[in-house]
């Protein structure tokens, strides 16, 4: 313990102090390390505090003894007309809610004999008072920015009739109880005059691209204008394929907007959507100013949680002679978990696709060491002697993207050589759109046995003869993440199987992950671990976590009082509206923006 000069000043030899800290036998006898001490002046010793002492995080320039004594300051002016409680108190005993300054002077000064175990758990009586307020908050500017958008006029679209028909006959395959359930949701909203919100959750493969088609066909009965709009430029793609597979036998054109297209194609491609293309499918590209829709009625948006708010609000602004809002569809593959949707998401409708498409199989999940490599290269040799072809991911995380594509280049090479007899491709994020397209095009046709590539073919990509995925260093990837990544294979009737090529040690959370993979293939089992494991925000992507920096509330911690919190929202939007002003003030300020979209 290093002592400054004023501590050597009052710490003469003889003088009496008060100090606690933690007691260790030393050379000398009993010692105390980094010890907080109060010096005792005069003849009586000042009385034990009958409060706990709290330790503040501190801050440079800040000491614990500073911030106690601006708590303190701040706790004698503390009482109900310093800081008004807006919680009425019929809402508060129907919750059994405690005042909110008695919750923060409880949190403040503990009194000696409080429960320290339930402190720390965040369990305590007055920490749950502070949460309630703070998620019903959240909750009360989601439903503020939802009936701000329910107000809004949009283009109600009757039920379509004829091209749904001609479609599902086209399809070849009849529609899962799930798809037809949430397929009547969905028109229900395009039915009516004010913007549908629907939010589509369904785990990988449960055919979430079929339903949007059907709500794009009840637009384009109407004579209006569909966007569908993709993360990733291999993403939109694939669903330009498909739409333009779906849709062109029904004499329906079908646009292509990204951002790799240029000069002429471009200009092409914005007058064609200016002109009325009745289906537009493209990247972000499509929020840009100078796109300009002729009739937009509804917005699809694949994998929303990789788009920022900006780009989403753009698009909004986008609709029919920019007056009308269009209609929002939202799908993840990326379940998210039912604490987190019902606090992130609180201004959506969802609906849920728990129905899996006959003839596909669980994916039978393995983990092995990279020492045994040459191993798993010769499963990879047998998978294809039989007929079935293969992915190899290569993972790099907190690396450059070329740090990545190099991995893949060299990956690519060792294998090509390893597995001669075999025709192998690679893709990786560097390669042109067109590059990328051919390479797809040739493992989806079979001409390629063996994929290299990055994650760049996380999502959306359907080759149903592809039965077995290794991954490399797979403890470098979120649950999620590998989830999706998993979902590659497993769409044909042989069995199918994922190699987690781990590289060790590992660490706990890395083994806690890889053991949840091996254990299940629900995508919802995984998003609520992958919650507890890496937070909201980080699940949410980083660019939409205005919502969710809570100052006490934790989504796991206090999961349970977010049923009770929903219900007083609603009630206090409808008995106390008055109040719900001054709540948002105090617990969000410049937090609302993020819900406009």
């Amino acid at each position: 313990y290093h002592f400054s000069n004023a501590q050597k000043e009052s710490l003469k030899r003889g003088t009496e102090v008060r100090c606690y800290g933690e007691a260790r036998p030393g050379a000398s006898g009993l010692e105390i390390y980094h010890p907080e001490y109060r010096a005792i002046t005069g003849d009586e010793p000042p009385p034990v505090d009958t409060t706990l002492t709290p330790i503040y995080p501190t801050t440079e320039g800040l000491t614990q003894q500073r911030l106690r004594q601006l708590s303190q300051q701040s706790l004698a002016l503390l009482g109900p007309r310093s800081l008004p409680d807006w919680l009425p108190a019929e809402l508060a005993k129907e919750h059994q809610l405690a005042p909110l300054d008695q919750a923060i002077r409880y949190l403040h000064q503990p009194p000696a004999d409080a429960d320290v175990e339930e402190l720390a758990l965040g369990h305590h009586w007055a920490q749950h008072r502070l949460a309630f307020e703070e998620l019903l908050t959240h909750q009360l500017s989601q439903q503020r920015l939802r009936e701000s958008l329910r107000s809004q006029q949009a283009p109600a679209l009757p039920k379509a009739e004829k091209l749904p028909a001609q479609f599902l006959a086209n399809l070849g395959f009849p529609p899962t109880g799930a798809q037809v359930r949430v397929g009547n949701e969905v028109a229900y909203d395009l039915s009516q005059p004010e913007p549908m919100l629907r939010l589509i959750q369904g785990d990988v493969g449960a055919g979430k691209t079929v339903v949007a088609a059907m709500a794009a066909l009840q637009a384009l009965e109407a004579g209006y204008q569909v966007a569908l709009m993709a993360p990733t430029e291999i993403l939109a793609e694939q669903h330009y394929i498909n739409f333009k597979r779906w849709l062109e036998p029904l004499g329906l054109e079908v646009a292509w907007l990204a951002g790799k297209l240029k000069g002429k194609a471009r200009a092409s491609a914005m007058e064609q959507i200016a002109n009325g293309a009745p289906m537009v499918v493209g990247t972000h590209a499509l929020f840009q100013d100078q796109v300009q829709f002729k009739n937009l009625a509804l917005v699809i948006i694949d994998e929303q949680h990789r788009f920022g708010v900006q780009q989403r609000l753009a698009l909004r602004n986008k609709g029919v002679g920019g007056v009308m809002c269009p209609h929002q569809l939202i799908m993840t593959a990326t379940p998210i978990p039912r604490t987190l949707a019902m606090s992130a998401y609180a201004d959506l409708d969802t609906s849920i696709l728990d129905e899996l498409p006959p003839g596909r199989t669980p994916v039978n999940t393995v983990l092995v060491v990279d020492t045994r490599r040459i191993e798993v290269i010769e499963r990879v040799r047998a998978a294809c002697a039989e007929g079935r072809q293969a992915y190899w991911v290569c993972t790099l995380i907190e690396e450059s993207e070329e740090m990545t594509c190099q991995a893949a280049e060299t990956t690519f090479e060792d294998l090509s050589s390893a597995l001669g007899e075999l025709r192998v491709g690679l893709i990786h994020g560097r390669m042109k759109a067109a590059e990328k397209a051919a390479v797809m095009a040739q493992f989806k046709a079979g001409e390629l046995q063996l994929l290299v590539a990055t994650t760049v073919i996380e999502v959306g990509v359907d080759v149903p003869n592809a039965s077995l995925m290794i991954i490399e260093n797979p403890e470098r990837l979120g649950l999620s993440q590998l989830h999706q990544l998993r979902g590659r294979v497993g769409r044909g009737s042989a069995a199918s199987h994922c190699v987690l090529l781990y590289h060790p040690p590992l660490s706990q959370i890395g083994r806690q992950r890889l053991g949840i993979m091996r254990e299940t293939n629900d995508g919802f089992v995984i998003a609520e671990k992958d919650l507890e494991l890496r937070g909201p925000g980080e699940m949410l992507g980083t660019r939409q976590t205005g919502l969710l920096q809570f100052k006490v509330a934790d989504l796991m911690r206090d999961a349970d009082l977010l049923p009770a919190v929903r219900d007083a929202a609603l009630t206090l939007i409808e008995r106390w509206p008055s109040h719900v002003s001054p709540l948002l003030d105090r617990w969000l300020r410049h937090g609302q923006q993020y819900g406009q979209v």
